[in-house]
Formats: C-alpha cells, structure tokens, sequence
C-alpha cells in the first residue's frame, strides 16, 4: 500500500449552503472493507439528518473524526486506501489520534468546487472541534492494538459484537446518547427485538437503583452500598448548560432572522368545528381513506389550501435584494414538527394539486419520516405557507413567526368542547382558536383577514371544501 493509493472522503454540502455537520454514527470501522455507493456514516446537519455513502472501493484505513464531532464541510472525514491492502491497526474512532495537521488551522484558496451531496462548497479555514469533556490521552502502540483489537478490528470479534450488540435506529441512539441511556440495558418491546424511543423514555423514568452504564467501576467490596442517586432538583444542580447546534441551532438563527426582518401580524378568530369532526369520523369509515392517516389537520390543511386558491395574493414571498414580491402559483405546504432534535418544518410538494386522499397520505408519510429523523434537506426546502398545530398540547392559540421566506403560516389550537350559541340555543359544541400570522411587507390587514376567515368558514360549513374548491 502506498499513500498515492489512499483516497480521502471529505465531509460534503449535504443541504445546499450548509458549512457544517455533526458525525453522529459510523457504520465502518479501519480493515473494513468498502463499495462505491455503500453508507459509512450518519451526520446531521443543521436540516436534517443524511447517510453518507462512500463513492469508490477500497478498505477503510483511518476514520479521522469520532462520533459526535462537528466537522467543517470540506474537511477529509475518513482514509481509503483504493489499492484494497490491508489497512493497519488503528485507533478506533472513539479515541483516534489527531493527524499532525488537525492541530494547526489550515486555510485553503478560496473558491467553490462540486462534492458528492450537492454543488459548490465554498472552501474555508477548517478547524477540528471535539466532543466536549473528550480529553482522550495517546495510547501507546500496544494499547492501540489491543483496543483496536476489542472493539472489533478481527474478523471473529467482529461476529461476537453484532451478536451482542441492541439492535435500534440511528435517532433512537442518538436519543440514548443524549439521555445518557445505555442500549444494553434497555429493554426492547419494537419487532424483532428493536429498541424503540419510548423504551429509551421508560430507562429512564425507571429506579435510579437500575444500573445506566456498565462501564462505571465497580465500588471496594469493604465500602458500603451506594445509596440511589437522588433526582436533580432546583437544590442539587444549579444550570445545565445544552450545547446549540444542529437542527435547534438553524431554528434559533431563523426565528431571529424571520421575527426582526418581516413585520409580523397576527389575527384570531374561534370557530365551531362540530361538522367537520363529524366529517373526520366519516372520513375515517370510507373505504378510500382505508389505511391513510384522517385526522382534524387534513381538513385544516385542505381548508388552508382553499383559501389560498380563493386568495391567491398571500402565497408569496419578499425578494429583498430585488425589492420584489414574488407570487408562487403552486403551494408547498409545511408542516411544523416537534422531533427530538428540534422543531422541522418539511412540507408537501404541490399539495395544492392533490385530492384529499393524496394529501392524507402525503400527511402521513411527512409525520412518519420526522418522527423517525430521517426528514431529507429537500423536504424542507421551498415551502410557501405552514401550519403549525399547538393544539395537540392542550394551547389554545399563539402568535407563530413566520417560516423564513414564506409570508404566512396558521396555528390552530386545540378543540375543545365548550358552550357555543348553535341555532338561537347554548349548545356543548366543539371549537378551536386559529391565529394567522402574515409578512405585512405582502398581505395587508384586508388580505390577511380574508385568508383567516375562509380558513374558519370552512371548517364551519366543511361542504364548502366542494363549493369553493
């Protein structure tokens, strides 16, 4: 093996403009052998999370960052040694050893180049940035061996680890990493034996007197035994402090882009929606809707979509550096979704030209890939509108701010049943709150109001979905 035969694999624009990503699982380890096309690793960026796979053959020869490490797009991530030699025994890469260079910040010409994922990475300065609290002193060459040797570099030990190792998704272990839940002490209730989240949540809500990790050293056999760990209170832990970064990171950076650069109003009208929960238990028993996700946000979103057709004028967006208002003539329709690594806001392509049954399926599929976090880049980019349902936390409004470049977005609250004036008599009926929030630089106080109130009109009246589509 010679080092022209080394390729080195650099960390790619996974999301169009991205200048970072976080390693967060590395599904090869050095001696692997690997195929062009074959997933290497998991990161998450600060949309979503991306497996990269590797574009040529060759055998894994170092793995130049650990999990959990925030590498700069552009920099080498892992060494493959094209030739197909065997690669030496290395550090694996929860304790690696910096290369000579990682030290030292390097600075590269300017300029823009393509990559695997994506087009045009504009090289800059590069810096490694480890896990914080991961000071891991040099092993000795021995010691590198036999770690190397127990985590798995052989190919017998290689068998005993995937035999004994929990079997969970990548979002679940991520979960438990950031819980600090050990997977093999979990129980798993998922088929074929897989660790679920709610799992993870049980371990932890489970006796402090459960053991969380196995790698804590064992006490003197002469001391006395530990007593349970009491739970952290105001009292015992002052501040925790939660690095930002990733998916909460981006969210921050919007919200104070979007909430101090376009003028926000927010209008509230409540509504009686009896007939169109009435609709969703019909909906429900139809054989067209068989297997597809109906619930109260189909019909909100189907409402939305109407009143936009009937409203044109609100589906647009600012183009500051042309001081133009651009008016879309199709509606990518976002849903805001609450994930354990932040709020996300993917949205249905063209959901403007899909029947109902379409837009349930397409619902569904959008709640099942968040929830698993495997929400793609694209899902979340070129939204129009959004919706976001606060109701399914018992709020009955709020003012929401509005989605980066779209000039609207509708919260709905929660339905309630509650006293409502119906036919000239108190009736118990089911109502909600809906508040609209719109970019005044494009929809006026007339346009806007117009939005809102078809928006409650319909899910009022819900035959009007057949009336004014």
């Amino acid at each position: 093996m010679t080092e022209a035969s080394v390729r080195e694999f650099k960390m790619p624009d996974v999301g169009e403009g991205l200048t970072e990503a976080e390693i967060l699982k590395w599904y090869v380890q050095p001696g692997d052998t690997v195929t062009d096309g074959q997933v290497v690793c998991e990161v998450e960026t600060a949309k979503a999370a991306v497996e990269l796979p590797i574009p040529y053959d060759g055998v894994v020869r170092e793995l130049r960052f650990p999990e959990g490490t925030t590498v700069d797009v552009g920099t080498a991530i892992i060494a493959v040694d094209v030739a197909g030699g065997a690669a030496p025994a290395a550090a694996p890469a929860d304790v690696p050893e910096a290369p000579a260079q990682a030290a030292e910040e390097e600075t590269e010409p300017q300029g823009r180049q393509p990559v695997l994922v994506g087009y045009g990475v504009a090289q800059t300065s590069t810096k490694r940035r480890p896990r914080k609290g991961a000071d891991v002193p040099r092993q000795e060459p021995a010691a590198q061996a036999l770690q190397s040797e127990l985590n798995g570099h052989g190919p017998a030990a290689a068998v005993e680890v995937a035999a004994t190792r929990p079997l969970a998704k990548p979002p679940v272990r991520k979960l438990a990493k950031d819980l600090g839940v050990d997977l093999a002490t979990v129980t798993p209730t998922g088929p074929d034996g897989i660790i679920t989240r709610e799992d993870v949540h049980a371990a932890v809500a489970a006796p402090a007197a459960e053991p969380v990790s196995q790698a804590a050293p064992a006490a003197p056999a002469a001391a006395p035994a530990a007593a349970p760990a009491a739970p952290v209170t105001f009292d015992t832990a002052r501040e925790t402090r939660i690095p930002v970064k990733g998916v909460r990171k981006a969210t921050a950076a919007a919200m104070v882009g979007s909430a101090f650069t376009a003028p926000h109003v927010t209008e509230f009208v409540t509504v009686d929606v009896t007939r169109t929960m009435k609709l969703v238990e019909e909906l429900k028993a139809d054989k067209e809707f068989a297997g597809l996700r109906v619930n109260p946000l189909l019909l909100i979103s189907k409402a939305l979509l109407v009143a936009i057709k009937r409203n044109p004028d609100v589906n647009a967006s600012w183009d500051e550096a042309n001081q133009e208002i651009v008016q879309k003539h199709y509606v990518n329709l976002g849903i805001a979704a609450a994930t354990p690594r932040g709020l996300i806001v993917p949205n249905i392509k063209d959901a403007h030209a899909r029947t109902l049954p379409q837009l349930a399926e397409a619902l569904g599929e959008l709640v099942a890939t968040a929830r698993e976090g495997r929400t793609t880049p694209a899902a979340m980019q070129g939204g129009t509108v959004t919706i976001t349902n606060v109701g399914v936390f018992g709020v009955d409004t709020g003012t929401p701010i509005l989605n980066p470049g779209e000039s609207a977005i509708l919260a709905v609250g929660a339905i309630k049943l509650q006293p409502w004036v119906h036919k000239g008599k108190v009736k118990p009926r089911q109502v909600t709150t809906l508040a609209l929030s719109f970019d005044h630089r494009l929809v006026d106080g007339e346009l806007g109001s117009k939005v809102l109130a078809d928006v409650a009109a319909i899910l009022e009246q819900p035959k009007r979905l057949i009336t004014w589509a």
